[in-house]
Parts: C-alpha cells; structure tokens; sequence
C-alpha cells in the first residue's frame, strides 16, 4: 500500500516563474542532484509535457522510470503518476499545488504518494520520504530564487 506525505516551502519568487522551473524537466539535472538524466517523451499540443523519463541516482536508490504529467490551466497545479512499476517503484503519484500569496512570494505544497517495490520498515521508508520531500523543496526554491535574482 502507498503512502502519502506532504510539505510545504515559501519560494520569493511570482507563481509563474515557479511553475515554470518545476515545467522545464530537461534542465531538472542542472539543480536537482538525484536527476542524472530527464527526457520529455510526450507532450501535450500546448507544448506542456506530457510523460517524462527520469533516470534517478541517489546513492543506494536508483531508478529509471516514467511520468505521465496534468496540469490546471493556470499552472496552480502539476500532478504526476507512474506510467509502469519501475525497479524500485510501485505507485508514485504526486503533485505541486501553487498558491500566490499576494506579495510576490509563492507558497509549494507538495504532495508524494510512494509504493516502493522492495521491502523497507516503516521507520526508514518514512525517513527517506522525508528527505526526499526536503531535498525536493529546498533545491526547488533554491534554483527559482537564484533565477529570479539573475
């Protein structure tokens, strides 16, 4: 059975351009560490993708996998799940609900839903979600500020 978690991060950066570094996947190797490899496969007639390929190296997990993406029309939210069980995944499903706070700051909710196809105790799956989820937030807003500083 999956579990879901959820966090949140303020990013000082508008909605859009937030949406925007979340939407430009085949960059995703520049800040986020765990991504050696991100191909669009499909996309939609909007140009928005559609699935995505992930090649995945974080230490003692790694993965190649595939994404099938939704968004709202005005990008306040990008959903995710998994096209096929990978090697490591079961269920992965998620999403980015983007709320503009009014003051040019942009508040990430991030929701992850993992099955993992190997055995791992409660305790540890938790932590690892957990840091995922943080490492997740944190590279996301770190890579929006500094372009919006740029």
């Amino acid at each position: 059975m999956a579990d879901s978690s959820t966090q949140s991060i303020q990013v000082q950066a508008p909605l859009d351009q937030v949406a925007a570094v979340i939407c430009d996947f085949p960059r995703y190797p520049e800040w986020a560490d765990a991504m050696k490899q991100v191909e669009v496969i499909e996309e939609y007639e909007d140009g928005y993708a559609a699935q995505v390929r992930f090649v995945m190296d974080a230490g003692p997990l790694s993965d190649d996998y595939t994404l099938d993406y939704a968004y709202a029309e005005d990008l306040s939210r990008i959903e995710w799940h998994l096209v096929a069980p990978s090697k490591m995944q079961r269920t992965l499903n998620g999403s980015y609900d983007l709320s503009d706070n009014g003051d040019g700051t942009t508040t990430v909710q991030y929701m992850l839903e993992v099955e993992l196809s190997i055995g791992m105790l409660g305790m540890f799956r938790r932590k690892a979600e957990k840091m995922i989820m943080d490492t997740a937030l944190k590279e996301l807003k770190r890579r929006v500020e500094s372009l919006a500083e740029a």
